[in-house]
């Protein structure tokens, strides 16, 4: 089990959902807290209840990820761990998407550009120290998953995918840099994202699996605790990946590919 008694960790998006429930985790385990967020009321509220450090900032800024982490590691000198946690939603089919450039740039740039700029600016800061990042992906990371097919999550799911790769990459890159990369995949967790479409989690269909945020935070810990770059949040996401794993393993052999 770490220890994060003492240690310093940054937490964005940490007004509301997963973020705030990570915050409240890493506080409870003895951690100094960062939280960011662009929603000042909300983050001062979530940040004084937990006596962590605010710092209001929109990731959506291409320059706010690495003056972020400028100001966490001036806060106290050290930065052990970054959970690179803020996203933002987006649900409309493929086949009816506008391309909006602002809108769509802005989805990019915080889901998944504003992680990996963290990333960056968090190895240039450690300078060769050992450090801990932790990203927010998604179910929608590894596949469609079956409880929420037609539910227009084409783009959102690839700024999710794009991150679990890039994670993947960033992980080869730093092994021996002292980077320890890791990466969330939350299935349904009722945040602001759900909320709005289900009023009450408790009439949650079951095949969605929902999961408080408080649960979510306490399944991401454990995975840090043991040590996991795949840190999946609920059982159904190994199945949601069987037929994409059977399609290719099928059109190998179709082929009559042999090694």
């Amino acid at each position: 089990m770490i220890d994060w008694q003492g240690k310093t960790a940054l937490v964005t998006g940490a007004a509301s959902g997963i973020g705030q429930a990570l915050a409240a985790q890493f506080a409870a385990r003895g951690a100094h807290v960062i939280a960011a967020d662009v929603n000042a009321d909300a983050l001062h509220d979530a940040a004084g209840r937990i006596g962590a450090c605010p710092i209001v900032c929109d990731l959506g800024d291409p320059a706010a990820p690495a003056a972020l982490v400028a100001d966490a590691m001036a806060h106290r000198g050290q930065l052990d761990f970054i959970a690179s946690n803020a996203g933002v939603g987006r649900n409309k089919r493929l086949a009816n998407e506008a391309f909006d450039d602002a809108v769509i740039e802005r989805l990019f740039q915080i889901n998944l550009f504003s992680g990996l700029k963290i990333a960056q600016a968090y190895v240039r800061a450690l300078d060769g120290r050992p450090g801990r990042i932790m990203f927010t992906a998604s179910e929608n990371s590894l596949s469609v998953p079956s409880a929420v097919r037609g539910a227009g999550l084409g783009l959102y799911a690839a700024t999710k995918h794009g991150l679990l790769v890039a994670a993947e990459w960033l992980r080869d890159e730093t092994a021996e840099k002292g980077l320890s990369v890791h990466v969330l995949m939350p299935g349904a967790v009722y945040t602001g994202l759900i909320a709005p479409k289900l009023p009450d989690p408790a009439n949650a269909p079951a095949a969605l699996d929902l999961i408080m945020p408080d649960v979510c935070a306490e399944r991401a810990l454990r995975g840090l605790d043991l040590g996991l770059f795949y840190i999946p949040t609920q059982p159904h996401l190994a199945d949601d990946m069987v037929p994409r794993m059977d399609g290719v393993a099928a059109a190998v052999a179709a082929l009559g590919l042999t090694r």
